[in-house]
């Protein structure tokens, strides 16, 4: 006798089990599922199998072959398309020209098929259904039958209200080849919706035969680790390849599998270890299952879980209930709660937590110390930390999603006074729109205001917070660096970049999910700030010397790369006497943005426009407001570097007494222009929050950074560029000098900077590394490790957010900053190689 094995579904229910694998082929207890199926129809009697498959039919190909190896002949049929469960069989036609059994390939039964074959014989049926009862009929087909075993009624997954039995169809059927007959060629069909209630309505024999035993439809996550558990406490009984050990009958251990304690004293219930797997030192295990391969480490525990092949689990992992896929990584102390499924080729890092019924596809990277609360599908990494400084970066729509900026909302609104108010802006992206309405959503359900003042340049909005009424603020804005990215920047009351300590707060209430929810009486409300602009204009202009700016009257060229600054530079120059030529001034909400790879495009042409027209400069206004690039009335690009220089030597020539206050990492130069002058220089971290803390001390005149980010404290101390082309401007004039005679007058010493990987766990080593060979040498600590040697140094600094350090030397000569830059980075490798060995 044949019997039909359905083998065709794609899973989507059992995500991520079935990413890489057809449901058939999941292993349970080490073995497919299928394979556990043509056992049964084995011990009935049927070896002539005919398999129908669709979903990555080459996966199950390769692993029965012929069926010889397994004891049955196996026929392969492969639907073109997706006929149905009745029209996939219509395609094997040709294969069945006598009574057949369909069965599905992803069933745990020990249903006794011969009687239900005896009983199809008795009763002379065209079809037999065979049934059993559940407590839960919901999602089944419901059937009822008369005195005789005749079907009377059909429902299909019935509401609460349609039930009337709770016998259902288990969807084991077994046919006569007429029953073909009823399906056309080529066409959707299913049995339980289609063919089943044509044969009802002609009055066909069709019959139903109820089975006690044990049966299962493994369609979900929760229904595959049920099934396991079922197994564990016997309620079926299935065929183990592993050996049961001698001492204890529970206890299978597969070929060449190594167990620390020969006596298993530390196995509890049935423990299945599959071939090769080692089990360390005191690790304890109780009803689970590991897979081949396997490395189980001293101190883990296992309790209801499901390992498959190639899991290695180091030291004092504890999974309890859940499900770790194909080659899974899981480091020291790592938790994995009840009713997770880890996907295939997943790496977690040390003490990460992974909760309750959370589901992680394949090929992810969750990062040590996480905790890892909802589905991670898409985007690769799980981090456990949302914030770089006091900003939140993530891949749009990807990992930044309506539900997550909604979420975050509400953990910011958490850490905020209840009725406060905070300021929203974004640029003039529309994905930032969509995220910063889902994010207003949550901070509206804790009780926080919003004033919102839409599409505005970054200054502006940090400006308006350093007036009065708002606790914070938040500005969304395409990444600079990646198109595809969102960034989110929180600023303060001052409108500065928010500290370290409250970054952690949001991130604390974020993962805990511990979100202030006001009464439904109680949400903040939305309101719009109609002048906003006209407070930024009033202090604009006020900050400048109108008079020199107006009696020099330079002609400008800008461009404005289509930001919300286009609404108010141009005009803002022009009330000063400039003459100003806009270029891409035309703002409009855009889908996708200026690619990185337009930026060098534009700076080139703006550097053409500026000679052709003899303007007296040139300004490529960032997108956000911060960012400037400087271009002389030659048409010569100047690097930040160069940017800052030129702007410290303009502050030093027009001012007498004051600070200039730039990061660490900043050229020597700076202070001999300050010398000149009489000012002095202030040092400090490179972070941008630093930089405007050191702005707002008194007698702060400039603050630079090395990214192209310039503050006038006079007029405002957060990074502005537009304040910063109209200072430059008014600078020039009151100087009497042209940009590139400043820029030729400014001391250009040989700078040298490079990147090295390094580890987080490498990094605090690295440093007392550089701090121990500083000791012969004048040093500074503000910002990493900067050894002076004399007019030399060279700096090693520890990247903020990345596994990264960054090695800066400067140095009169090009081969003198080279020859540092290479000794200092043939230590830091030597070092590293050291600290790794000390590690292993």
């Amino acid at each position: 006798m044949k019997a039909v094995l359905m083998a065709g579904g794609f899973g989507t229910r059992i995500q991520p089990l079935t990413i890489n694998l057809p449901k058939p082929m999941i292993p349970l207890i080490n073995r497919p599922i299928m394979l556990h199926i043509i056992e049964l129809l084995k011990r009935h009697g049927i070896d002539e199998l005919v398999l129908l498959l669709y979903h990555q039919p080459m996966v199950i190909k390769n692993f029965f072959g012929d069926g010889s190896e397994f004891g049955v002949r196996i026929t392969y049929v492969t639907p073109l398309e997706d006929f149905g469960t009745a029209g996939a069989v219509k395609a094997a036609e040709k294969y069945l020209d006598e009574r057949f059994l369909i069965i599905s390939g992803d069933l745990l039964t020990d249903f006794d098929l011969s009687r239900v074959l005896a009983f199809h014989e008795e009763k002379k049926a065209l079809a037999t259904i065979t049934l059993t009862s559940v407590t839960d009929p919901l999602q089944f087909g419901v059937v009822i039958t008369d005195k005789e075993g005749q079907i009377t009624k059909f429902l299909e997954k019935p509401g609460w209200g349609e039930v009337f039995s709770d016998t259902i169809n288990t969807g084991i059927y077994v046919l006569e080849p007429e029953v073909l007959n009823l399906i056309p060629d080529g066409e959707n069909r299913d049995w339980s919706k289609d063919v089943f209630p044509l044969m009802l309505q002609k009055k066909a024999p069709l019959y139903g035969c109820t089975l006690d035993g044990y049966w299962a439809d493994i369609g979900n996550t929760d229904a595959y680790i049920e099934s396991c558990r079922d197994i564990f406490q016997h309620k079926v009984a299935v065929g183990i390849r592993e050996k049961a050990a001698a001492a204890k009958q529970d206890i299978h251990i597969g070929e060449e599998a190594q167990i620390a304690d020969p006596s298993l004293s530390r196995f509890e219930g049935m423990v299945i270890i599959g071939d090769n797997t080692r089990v360390q030192g005191t690790a304890r295990l109780k009803n689970c299952v590991v897979g081949r391969n396997c490395l189980i480490e001293d101190g883990v525990e296992l309790e209801d879980a499901i390992l498959w092949d190639n899991v290695y689990l180091r030291k004092d992992c504890r999974v309890r209930g859940a499900v770790l896929c194909h080659n899974v990584r899981a480091g020291h102390g790592v938790i994995v709660e009840e009713g997770a499924v880890v996907g295939d080729e997943t790496t977690i890092g040390d003490e990460a937590y992974i909760k309750k019924d959370v589901k992680v596809w394949p090929r992810k990277v969750i990062e040590g110390g996480s905790i890892v609360t909802t589905n991670l599908i898409w985007g690769e990494k799980w981090r456990k930390n949302l914030f770089e400084g006091a900003m939140v970066s993530a891949l749009t729509n990807v990992e930044m999603t309506p539900e997550f900026a909604a979420k975050l909302g509400a953990a910011y609104g958490s850490t905020l006074p209840k009725d406060a108010f905070i300021l929203a802006g974004r640029d003039a992206i529309r994905s930032s729109r969509m995220l910063k309405r889902s994010f207003v959503g949550g901070l509206l359900s804790t009780g926080v205001n919003v004033r919102d003042t839409k599409m505005i340049p970054l200054p502006v909005l940090r400006y308006k917070l350093t007036t009065f009424g708002e606790v914070g603020g938040v500005h969304f804005r395409q990444s600079p660096k990646d198109p595809s990215a969102t960034e989110i920047i929180f600023f303060d009351a001052d409108g500065i970049e928010v500290s370290s300590s409250a970054a952690k707060g949001i991130e604390r209430i974020y993962f805990k999910e511990n979100f202030r929810r006001v009464h439904f009486s109680e949400p903040g409300g939305i309101e719009e700030i109609p002048r906003i602009y006209d407070y930024y204009r009033e202090g604009f202009l006020r900050a400048l010397e109108g008079d020199a700016l107006r009696k020099a009257a330079p002609k400008v060229v800008i461009d404005l790369n289509h930001s919300p600054a286009s609404e108010l530079l141009p005009t803002l120059l022009t009330s000063l006497g400039c003459e100003v030529i806009e270029l891409n001034s035309h703002v409009m909400e855009s889908r996708t943005g200026s690619p990185p790879e337009q930026q060098q495009r534009s700076l080139e042409q703006l550097a053409r426009i500026v000679v052709t027209l003899e303007a007296a400069a040139g300004f490529w206004i960032g997108p956000s407001g911060e960012r400037v690039t400087l271009i002389d009335e030659t048409g010569t690009l100047l690097s930040d570097m160069e940017a800052l220089l030129c702007l410290s030597a303009l502050v030093c020539r027009t001012e007498k007494r004051g600070t200039l206050a730039v990061p660490v990492s900043a050229p020597q130069g700076v202070e001999a222009l300050a010398r000149e002058s009489g000012l002095t220089v202030k040092r400090t971290k490179a972070d941008g929050r630093s930089l405007v803390e050191a702005g707002q001390e008194r007698h702060t005149l400039l603050t630079g950074g090395m990214d192209g980010r310039f503050a006038f404290p006079a007029f405002q101390s957060n990074f502005d560029a537009l304040f910063t082309a109209a200072k430059t401007l008014e600078m020039l004039a009151r100087s009497g000098q042209s940009l590139s005679q400043v820029r030729k007058s400014i001391p250009l010493r040989q700078y040298r900077r490079a990147t090295r990987p390094c580890s987080w766990e490498l990094k605090g080593g690295i440093m007392r590394k550089m701090s121990e060979d500083s000791v012969d040498h004048e040093a500074s600590f503000i910002d990493g490790v900067k050894i002076s040697l004399g007019e030399d140094w060279v700096l090693l600094l520890p990247d903020q957010h990345q596994p990264l350090v960054h090695i800066i030397s400067e140095a009169d000569e090009a081969s003198r900053a080279q020859d540092l830059l290479d000794r200092y980075l043939d230590k830091f490798e030597s070092w590293k190689l050291d600290l790794a060995k000390a590690l292993k």
